[in-house]
């Protein structure tokens, strides 16, 4: 199982970070990652990280946000820096393993002032 959160409520330019952690090992993920959905748009993808440290950016956020884990906590992370109002949604995390992929729940991040 996979859990999200760290989502919230912050002005345009501010920062978050979510935290995703696994019930579990990571080590049986190859992939970990982020999407997101705003309100009356399909679910889109934001960043990846493969079990071997590549990562993967939506270009709208690149330079932005930065994807990392800490396996010693089975968590995976998203930095948020210089957040946009069009950064505002739900925030879900997934893996994908052998054994199939799996979602999070989603956190919600709004950004406004």
């Amino acid at each position: 199982q996979l859990q999200a959160s760290g989502g919230g409520l912050v002005q345009p330019g501010g920062s978050l970070r979510l935290s995703c952690t696994v019930s579990g090992s990571m080590l049986s993920f190859n992939i970990m990652g982020w999407y997101r959905q705003a309100p009356g748009k399909q679910r889109e993808p934001v960043a990846t990280l493969t079990r071997s440290g590549g990562t993967n950016y939506a270009d709208s956020i690149k330079g932005r946000f930065t994807i990392s884990r800490d396996s010693a906590k089975n968590t995976v992370y998203l930095q948020m820096n210089s957040l946009k109002p069009e950064d505002t949604a739900v925030y879900y995390c997934y893996s994908v393993a052998s054994s199939g992929t799996y979602w999070g729940q989603g956190t919600q991040v709004t950004v406004s002032s």
